[in-house]
């Protein structure tokens, strides 16, 4: 099963946070305290990152497969919030196990494919000489060098294991599967529960002309986007962002 952290009462409503690629559950832990005085929380680790177990493949039928085994071993069904690669194994999960998902918010991603790459960031990560780092900060360094915005810096070492001097992320697999990461699986919907598309502003990844899909998959679909937030919304805009979970969600 995943690694999974809990925030809040055992007998409030429950919500799961799915991160995106490359993050983790303690990305959303700030968040998810934040939103436990009115909500069970549970953040999780997808295969692959964190804590949870790491393995040769990574889809989104076998991340929907992991997060419904999560579910149903803590009891759902649940509202799911899914951002980014987390928002796509969330949607595969709502087309393909709908009984154990209530509602959910998809946080800047359609479920169609992309042609940007993200294995620059893997290269990235994979040549830090790990021998030289002794705080975050040295990795952090050693990928601004290679030509990593700040933020990013910041975010991926979130993942660095100092005491092991290792990545939590599997790169390997995650560069293997790239084109699975990138890419949605030709799923049949409709999902009928409530779903809102919420996305930043200034983000360019969840398009008008992607909405006729999403509607032919989930009918009941709702929009709505963050000003002056990018594609890490929740990091942009995260008052804002957790305003919209609390709106959209039922208490």
């Amino acid at each position: 099963m995943l690694n999974v952290n809990e925030f809040g009462a055992a007998t409030a409503p429950a919500v799961m946070i799915v991160h995106g690629l490359y993050g983790s559950a303690r990305n959303w832990g700030v968040i998810a305290k934040r939103l436990s005085d009115s909500f069970r929380v549970y953040t999780v680790d997808l295969r692959n990152h964190g804590f949870s177990p790491h393995t040769d493949t990574h889809s989104y039928p076998e991340m929907a497969a992991d997060l419904a085994e999560t579910i149903d071993n803590l009891g759902g069904p649940m509202q799911l919030v899914g951002h980014s690669m987390g928002g796509k194994a969330v949607m595969t999960l709502a087309l393909t196990r709908p009984d154990i998902v209530s509602r959910m918010i998809i946080a800047d991603i359609a479920p169609v494919a992309y042609t940007h790459s993200q294995l620059p960031f893997i290269h990235a990560m994979k040549a830090v000489d790990l021998t030289k780092v002794a705080r975050r900060s040295d990795a952090e360094a050693q990928l601004a060098e290679l030509g990593v915005e700040p933020a990013l810096c910041s975010f991926f070492t979130q993942s660095l294991d100092l005491a092991e001097k290792r990545w939590r992320l599997n790169l390997e697999t995650l560069e293997n599967d790239m084109d699975k990461i990138m890419s949605f699986p030709q799923l049949d919907g409709p999902f009928e529960s409530p779903t809102l598309f919420l996305s930043g502003a200034t983000s360019e990844y969840v398009q008008p002309e992607h909405r006729t899909l999403i509607k032919s998959l989930f009918p009941h679909a709702k929009f709505a986007k963050l000003r002056g937030a990018g594609h890490w919304l929740h990091a942009d805009k995260p008052r804002e962002f957790e305003a919209a979970v609390r709106s959209f969600f039922v208490g």
